[in-house]
């Protein structure tokens, strides 16, 4: 007889309170999965900005590593490499969280460029930036498959960028074919330099044009600049902005839904459903996912975005933004309904939590099989409330306290 299989001679309390079971005391996915990747890429961020800062501090830095020869005689634009990389590097852990193969690739670029600081200066400070992103790498490499989830931006969105590239373009190869009617510039450097100073109004007065044609040279680049910069703040920020409007007066459009990122996603509408809305509170934005058939009134008074569908449908859970959800919690009416949908979940979104309730204990197992990574029996728990009740006595308020102790 299995280990899991209750034994019929064995006393109903016994059975109830001490059930035996496998426990892993390390879980290695969490030292060598995707998770892991991520936090050690902010890592060597945090690295990088704390090396910089310790190399532009140095008034005469000593390039003493591998690499200084193959470089400049002078590179002293390496004492800046550290800070910028470190702002670019945080850039790509946003998207690395959301588990973009975009971020993945740039992170990839990246981190060997981080290296050059180290690998040029090679002081002892230096250093731990070297082994992280030497530990960093390969993890990446490793979980290549957990960042699988395309950019999607908008028609918009992607003119909005092009337009910013375009301008760039157009501003550097102008201003250098032009370089002779411009006071100050002469290396294409100085043209990259004269576009962002240009754009941005700043305007130093270091770089000038001298004649009329360079002078509607650039009153172009102001404008077509000012212009690109515009439409990009209303492509790329106004949304997240509209975003948090449609979350704070509750229930969202299709088209808003499209906003949601970092949500938890309730798959079922059962009993539970209530007290599981009262512990996740507003800490996060909540989607609802209930059949046709399912009363969705109750939720009237509450900050909860419901969608109607079949949860074990991939259009469903398309629609409820189950790529960008932070968790999943499946709580049908019927364990054969939350065997499908926690594989529909798990197709969709191959790296989110799924959480899931069982009706009837002997199905944790295959609920578990099928791809859920906690599975809870609210029967079974409350069972073994009722017998802690009986026998010491207490309330069940102060059964739910003293659990919520034991997890702090």
């Amino acid at each position: 007889m299995g280990a899991d299989t209750p034994d019929p001679s064995e006393p109903a309390l016994e059975r109830l309170f001490y059930r035996s079971e496998r426990v892993r005391f390390v879980h290695w996915e969490e030292f060598s999965g995707a998770n892991a990747a991520v936090w050690l890429t902010e890592f060597v961020a945090i690295l990088s900005f704390v090396t910089g800062l310790s190399n532009l501090s140095q008034p005469d830095p000593a390039f003493d590593g591998p690499l200084a020869g193959a470089l400049p005689a002078e590179p002293v634009f390496l004492q800046f490499t550290g800070v910028l990389l470190a702002f670019v590097l945080m850039l790509l852990v946003f998207g690395l969280r959301r588990r973009k193969r975009i971020a993945w690739y740039l992170t990839l670029a990246v981190l060997p460029l981080a290296t050059v600081l180290p690998l040029t200066t090679l002081r002892p400070m230096d250093v731990p930036l070297l082994l992280a992103i030497l530990l960093t790498l390969p993890l990446l490499l490793v979980n290549r498959s957990a960042f699988d989830r395309r950019l999607e931006l908008s028609s918009l969105q992607i003119a909005a960028l092009s337009s910013i590239i375009g301008v760039g373009l157009y501003g550097t190869v102008g201003s250098y074919a032009l370089r002779d009617q411009f006071g100050g510039l002469e290396t294409w450097s100085d043209s990259v330099y004269y576009v962002i100073v240009t754009v941005a109004t700043v305007g130093y007065g270091d770089i000038t044009p001298l004649t009329t044609e360079a002078k509607w040279f650039s009153l172009s680049v102001i404008v077509f600049g000012t212009g690109a910069f515009t439409v990009a703040i209303g492509a790329l920020i106004v949304p997240a902005i509209e975003k948090r409007i449609a979350t704070a007066f509750g229930t969202m459009t299709p088209t808003e839904l499209t906003l949601l990122e970092d949500h938890v996603l309730v798959l079922g509408h059962d009993d539970i459903t209530e007290p599981l809305l009262d512990e996740l509170g507003t800490e996060v934005d909540v989607v609802v996912v209930a059949s046709d058939g399912d009363d969705t009134g109750e939720f009237d008074d509450r900050n909860v975005t419901v969608v109607t569908g079949d949860p074990t449908l991939a259009e469903t859970l398309d629609e409820a933004r189950i790529d960008e959800a932070a968790g999943v919690v499946v709580a049908t009416r019927d364990d054969a309904t939350d065997v499908l949908t926690v594989l529909a979940a798990r197709e969709a979104n191959r790296a989110v939590r799924i959480v899931a309730a069982a009706n009837d204990r002997e199905h944790v197992d295959k609920l578990e099989a099928v791809g859920a990574d906690e599975v809870i029996s609210p029967m079974e728990i409350g069972g073994r409330f009722l017998g802690r009740s009986v026998l010491d006595r207490t309330s069940a308020d102060s059964l739910f306290d003293d659990a919520d102790g034991d997890t702090e």
